[in-house]
């Protein structure tokens, strides 16, 4: 027999409605001036509606911060495991990383902002992750930067990503598609490869 208690089931968008509303209000603000009862009001409920999903306020930024981290892992992976050679999947990683940066700007904000903050083994977790997926850019630059020793090739990919990271912290006004270009353009200077011609912008 179905049940009949409806009033009891969980709205399945709500924990992302939390973890959406945390993003912007760290990203804007810094996470520990935020409190639990802002989070749900920019969520859409109370505050403590949110420990139905988490135990602390703590466990939300955990939460935040993985979601970052899952989203740039993925997008790395499946460029990496299909992408025909490796100036485009260089190319790819480049353009997945702006479109993290543009469209989940809060999200990657929050995690710069705050993964200091963190528990030290959620921090070196994520720090290790953040490692990983440094190494598939290195991955992919090094054979077409033979001129570059391995040191070097870390140098020049954290300074692609952090070029295009440039955006987080400030707001320029400009038009989506004029930023993502820019920073497409930055990054590969930085990297010293062209884009390959097969990749085009994400039409955002």
């Amino acid at each position: 027999m179905p049940s009949t208690d409806t009033g009891r089931r969980r709205d399945p968008d709500r924990r992302a409605r939390i973890l959406d509303a945390a993003a912007e209000l760290a990203a804007q603000r810094g996470f520990h001036s935020v409190g639990m009862a802002e989070i749900g009001a920019q969520a859409g409920i109370v505050g403590t509606g949110i420990y139905r999903h988490f135990d602390s306020k703590m466990a939300v930024l955990v939460a935040v911060l993985d979601l970052g981290m899952d989203r740039l892992a993925r997008g790395a992976a499946d460029i990496v495991s299909s992408a025909p050679d490796d100036r485009s999947a260089l190319t790819a990683l480049v353009r997945d990383h702006i479109e993290v940066a543009i469209t989940e700007r809060p999200m990657l904000a929050a995690y710069h902002r705050e993964v200091h903050n963190l528990p030290e083994d959620d921090r070196r977790r994520l720090r290790r992750r953040q490692r990983h997926y440094l190494e598939d850019w290195v991955h992919v630059l090094g054979p077409l930067r033979r001129d570059l020793s391995d040191p070097e090739l870390r140098v020049v990919v954290q300074a692609a990503i952090g070029a295009v990271q440039s955006t987080l912290f400030f707001r320029s006004g400009l038009p989506e598609d004029r930023l993502a270009a820019l920073l497409d353009t930055m990054a590969h200077s930085c990297l010293g490869v062209e884009p390959a011609s097969e990749s085009p912008m994400t039409d955002w």
